[in-house]
């Protein structure tokens, strides 16, 4: 199994207070891969089983694969009503899942922690004949007022900071691989109104932002969380794009 590059053991309990991804793109990756009621998926890189839930919410039988125990828990009991989910330890490039089981296989904001050239092929092996592969990223639309606030204090505070591969497209990635395609870009957009405090807590589990602030990583986030105080009352209203991606497996799997 591949070594941990991250540990996620610190921000498990706040991924729970991350906005949800468009419904619209959950419902459009479905209908793509023919992902009917009962099929099964397997959800890679769960975390606290942000995707894992509409997916069960859909009717799909999920197996949710996730390598940090705490993060393993956490989703285990937010999908404990869901009968449908199991979940197993495990990594993108070892996923421990059998062969040919799959009708899904998605990763929803774990696609750019994982390696691609052992991910992709790990994923053809277990999908299915005619099977599909998705990935999903909840993006803050930038170009919103108060986004771009938060920009302007994270940069002054970390030089030089990237999203990395959190916002480039997979499109290359994914069809030069030779296992998927053709590959379908999701864009679909969605107003989170959210709790003001509920909001800023969830900035304690950005693990793209924490492993650039090292240790200023608690001042960054109380700084971000007096921005938003100060600009909001009880609720904000954060426009997000959800973008993704999704092909189906094509070929002879490896």
């Amino acid at each position: 199994m591949t070594t941990l590059t991250w540990d996620y053991t610190a921000l498990a309990q706040t991924y729970a207070d991350r906005p949800d991804y468009a419904p619209a793109a959950v419902d459009e990756v479905l209908e793509l891969a023919g992902a009917a009621s009962g099929a099964p998926a397997c959800d890679i890189g769960a975390g606290s089983g942000h995707l894992t839930l509409p997916l069960s919410a859909r009717g799909l039988v999920v197996d949710a694969v996730e390598p940090n125990a705490a993060m393993r828990a956490l989703g285990g009991r937010r999908t404990a009503q869901s009968p449908s989910v199991r979940w197993f330890d495990g990594t993108a490039e070892a996923t421990g899942r059998a062969a040919g089981r799959y009708r899904l296989v998605t990763f929803g904001s774990s696609f750019n922690v994982a390696d691609p050239a052992c991910t992709l092929p790990e994923t053809a092996r277990i999908l299915a004949d005619g099977g599909w592969f998705a990935c999903l990223w909840n993006h803050r639309d930038l170009t919103d007022p108060l986004q771009q606030r938060i920009e302007d204090l994270i940069r002054r505070r970390v030089p030089g900071y990237t999203y990395g591969a959190r916002r480039a497209d997979q499109s290359a990635v994914i069809a030069d691989s030779g296992l998927f395609g053709p590959v379908h870009a999701i864009t679909r957009t969605v107003l989170h109104r959210v709790a003001t405090e509920t909001w800023c807590a969830a900035w304690r589990s950005h693990a793209t932002l924490a492993r650039q602030a090292g240790p200023g990583f608690p001042a960054v986030v109380d700084a971000i969380t007096e921005l938003v105080r100060d600009a909001s009352g009880t609720h904000v209203e954060i426009p997000y794009t959800t973008r993704g991606w999704a092909a189906p497996v094509q070929g002879k799997r490896p």
